[in-house]
């Protein structure tokens, strides 16, 4: 344990991302806070059973409007509870999530709502067995939507590989990290009535790990439609997974394809760069007070 605790202080000490390094434990409240956003994580009559994919997918979006050119967006503001981001169609079907966090918010009135989604977004990684995450808090909500980021920043998951480079160059990653994050489609699953995609990257959907690298270089895709939406989407040979347009467009482009590779024959690899890449995108925007 000695050992551990001691490689824990080294990393945070080297890390590029924080400029100070959080405490190891976090303090009261947030240890209450933290096991209550566990609490909400098992539903019986939603998906496979389990929020914190979607919860997961809460924090990731908060984030992704993130401008590095002009340090506009992130998840500071906590805007999504403001129109025009609560009506962004990639924002559809996260209500499920924040109407889940809700209730601690509440009880925890003095957490704001940026901070409390984005620690359930960190809570629901570990706890379906991803990285330990670090977390800062110190976000503050707006009061008003005069900062809200226009739509169309979320990534478009029909697009091309151009329009992934472009978006995660925008939030301010490499393409490296690009591919780590985007190996949290892992977990979860796409549904018709909210994207007009539907079914599951992988068949461990309430698993955190690279099982979504494996499942694109080994399964044979073919493209395909939703028969209700009309949506196109690559199904493997029974059609029990799916993939989406930029999934594939992971090993088509060369530069992805190479990590692609790299995270599927090395797990313990992938868990460690998406970590330092998902910390660094929960700080993206902030605006914290000076003490």
């Amino acid at each position: 344990m000695i050992r551990s605790y001691i490689k824990n202080i080294i990393l945070a000490i080297l890390s590029p991302l924080l400029i100070t390094t959080p405490p190891l434990v976090l303090p009261p409240p947030y240890e209450k806070i933290i096991q209550e956003i566990i609490t909400v994580f098992s539903v019986d009559n939603y998906d496979d059973g389990s929020l914190a994919p979607i919860i997961l997918r809460l924090a990731w979006h908060c984030c992704a409007t993130y401008d590095v050119t002009t340090n506009t967006g992130g998840s500071n503001g906590a805007t999504m509870r403001f129109v025009p981001e609560i009506t962004d169609e990639g924002n559809y079907g996260l209500d499920v999530a924040r109407a889940a966090l809700e209730p601690i918010k509440q009880r925890y009135p003095t957490i704001s709502y940026a901070d409390l989604w984005t620690l359930a977004g960190k809570v629901a990684i570990e706890h379906m067995g991803g990285p330990t995450i670090i977390w800062k808090s110190g976000r503050v909500d707006y009061t008003n939507d005069q900062d809200v980021p226009p739509n169309g920043l979320l990534p478009f998951a029909d697009k091309n590989a151009n329009h992934v480079r472009k978006t995660f160059t925008r939030l301010g990653f490499n393409d490296r990290e690009t591919v780590a994050l985007i190996g949290a489609h892992g977990v979860g699953r796409c549904h018709k009535r909210f994207s007009g995609w539907e079914g599951k990257w992988t068949s461990i959907p309430k698993t955190f790990s690279n099982q979504f690298y494996v499942v694109l270089l080994n399964e044979i895709w073919s493209q395909g439609e939703v028969p209700e939406t009309g949506k196109t989407q690559y199904f493997n040979a029974d059609k029990s997974l799916i993939m989406l347009n930029t999934d594939m467009e992971l090993i088509r482009d060369k530069s992805y394809l190479r990590w692609v590779e790299i995270y599927a024959k090395d797990e313990p690899r992938f868990l460690h760069d998406f970590s330092a890449a998902f910390a660094k995108l929960l700080e993206l925007g902030i605006k914290r007070e000076p003490f």
